[in-house]
């Protein structure tokens, strides 16, 4: 048993902060407290004891120092022994039972931009250093970083014996990650400082297992899924399961989910996308929310059948009923109208999930990717439309406004779908996706496989530059009249060339500095005065 007797609470994040001292005091808890969070805390009624008169020192240098002192860690640190009691007693210290402290707002302070001077001054010393004293002695004290244990820890107080072994081990731990997710992001800051390079001299990511998955990748295979420290309010780690069917999400559902919703963020109306083994089988934008989901859908029905679906708005009722018209695994949104989500969760083994707030297309973030021994770390691809935008038209002839939209479509499906990637498309939709081909040629002839008679007068966009012109003629063969890509071949003249000979539209989106000198000059020839 071991009950508290005095708590030491300093907060910067006073969130709850209030309630949770006022519930210990009313058990019978003395409560140490300091500046900002002592003032709180009166001011809320609750009964407190200046760290500076328990420890008979005063706060200086502004605060700098105030709980760095024998009797703060010698009452935290002190083992439930008759030497340790006298050591404390020695130099009139009294145990610390329970530790609440939360740390300096560091990254927040970096994130919003601040001076220098105002970042350094934003590294918590004191606070990190009681929460690794509590978390090393969990045996005796109870170590509290977060307001969302403030109810678990008040009732095990009002219960009498305290917080159990089990509950105090399992905050340790959770204290110890958060002092060294804390001090990861300094080490990042500090060794990005004076350096050109977006990417940190150390870098360390944390992270916290929200559950195991059924299994990995593989039935044979383990997996878990881990949330990252701060992740945003609308990324798939925040999202809400409002349903499981029975099945909870797996390995490949995660990834897979992940790489639709990223999808459909690319659009602003409504939107739908049909993910199958992380690629696009379907994208559509249309009127309605229903009438973009049927669109998607019938771009490539058979592969849509067991697939992932996203939506970019409110799933209502008449899309709801046509999403239950076949199986799909999981279906993500920003939320679901309460008859939408009774009429999705009588759907046996599928998974509801909600988003919440919803990301733009062009959130910051950086992209990690395991290899041996290390990973290899980019910043997120934001830029779709700004690409073709400024683009340059490297044919005779220009797209016209109806293949300018197609394209633009088009463009911000290519880099959602494995390389090498080709899609046909119209003003709204897909209409033939080749993916993850070892010659791009071959990717151009599975689009126009999938899309049938439905090429004809489509638009093509391809990931990366075509270095032959061959391509190019399989498109033209599907009545394909304009294509996007990003240039920059060897080969882009005689690419242009066979453009030119089927009257197709080229668009280039990489800057002129990439091109070769020949074909800069075509270019350039063939530029508005305006370009």
């Amino acid at each position: 048993m071991t009950q508290i007797k005095r708590a030491l609470v300093s907060v910067s994040d006073k969130t709850g902060v209030v309630d949770f001292a006022k519930g210990l005091s009313e058990a019978g808890v003395e409560i140490l407290s300091t500046g900002g969070t002592a003032r709180a805390l009166r001011e809320g009624g609750v009964p407190v004891v200046d760290v500076s008169e328990y420890t008979q020192s005063p706060e200086i240098m502004d605060g700098r120092v105030k709980t760095l002192h024998p009797r703060v860690h010698g009452g935290i640190l002190m083992r439930d022994t008759a030497e340790d009691r006298d050591a404390l007693g020695g130099i009139g210290g009294a145990p610390i039972d329970l530790v609440c402290v939360n740390l300096y707002p560091f990254e927040q302070t970096v994130a919003r931009g601040a001076s220098h001077e105002e970042t350094i001054e934003n590294i918590d010393i004191g606070g990190p250093s009681m929460v690794r004293s509590a978390a090393k002695n969990q045996a005796r004290v109870t170590v509290v970083t977060e307001p969302g244990d403030y109810d678990e820890v008040l009732a095990a107080v009002k219960s009498g014996d305290g917080p159990n072994a089990s509950l105090r081990a399992r905050l340790a731990a959770k204290a110890f990650a958060q002092t060294a997710a804390y001090d990861g992001a300094i080490a990042a800051y500090l060794t990005s400082q004076g350096s050109d390079s977006k990417f940190p001299g150390a870098l360390t990511l944390s992270f916290t297992k929200a559950y195991d998955v059924r299994y990995g990748e593989n039935p044979h295979q383990q997996g878990a899924f881990y949330v990252e420290r701060n992740a945003p309010a609308g990324s798939l780690a925040l999202a809400e399961s409002l349903g499981a069917g029975g099945k909870e999400l797996s390995f490949n559902n995660l990834v897979d989910v992940d790489a639709t919703v990223e999808a459909v963020r690319e659009f602003e109306g409504p939107a739908a996308v049909v993910v199958k083994h992380t690629n696009p089988c379907g994208v559509a934008t249309a009127a309605t929310l229903e009438e973009a989901y049927r669109i998607a859908r019938e771009a490539d029905a058979q592969s849509a059948f067991g697939g992932i679906v996203a939506l970019n708005q409110e799933v209502d009722e008449a899309t709801a009923n046509a999403v239950a018209e076949t199986f799909i695994e999981c279906i993500i949104a920003p939320g679901f109208a309460p008859p939408a989500l009774e009429r999705l969760r009588k759907k046996k083994n599928l998974r509801i999930l909600a988003t919440g707030a919803w990301l733009p297309a062009d959130y910051p973030a950086l992209q990690y990717k395991r290899v041996g021994g290390g990973i290899v770390v980019q910043d997120r691809d934001a830029t779709g439309p700004a690409e073709l935008r400024a683009g340059k038209v490297a044919t005779k002839r220009q797209p016209t406004d109806d293949e300018w939209m197609a394209l633009d479509f088009a463009w911000r499906v290519c880099k959602h779908v494995k390389s090498n990637a080709i899609i046909f498309a119209k003003p709204d939709r897909t209409v033939g996706v080749g993916a993850g081909q070892m010659a791009r040629v071959t990717a151009v002839g599975i689009a126009a496989q999938k899309a049938g008679e439905l090429s004809k007068g489509a638009v093509m966009a391809s990931d990366a530059f075509f270095p032959f012109p061959d391509g190019i003629e399989a498109a033209a063969a599907a009545d394909i009249t304009a294509v996007v890509h990003p240039g920059g071949s060897k080969g882009d003249e005689a690419v242009i060339a066979a453009a030119d000979a089927a009257d197709m539209a080229m668009v280039f989106t990489l800057s002129l500095i990439h091109i070769s000198e020949p074909t800069r000059q075509v270019l350039v020839s063939r530029m508005p005065s305006s370009a």
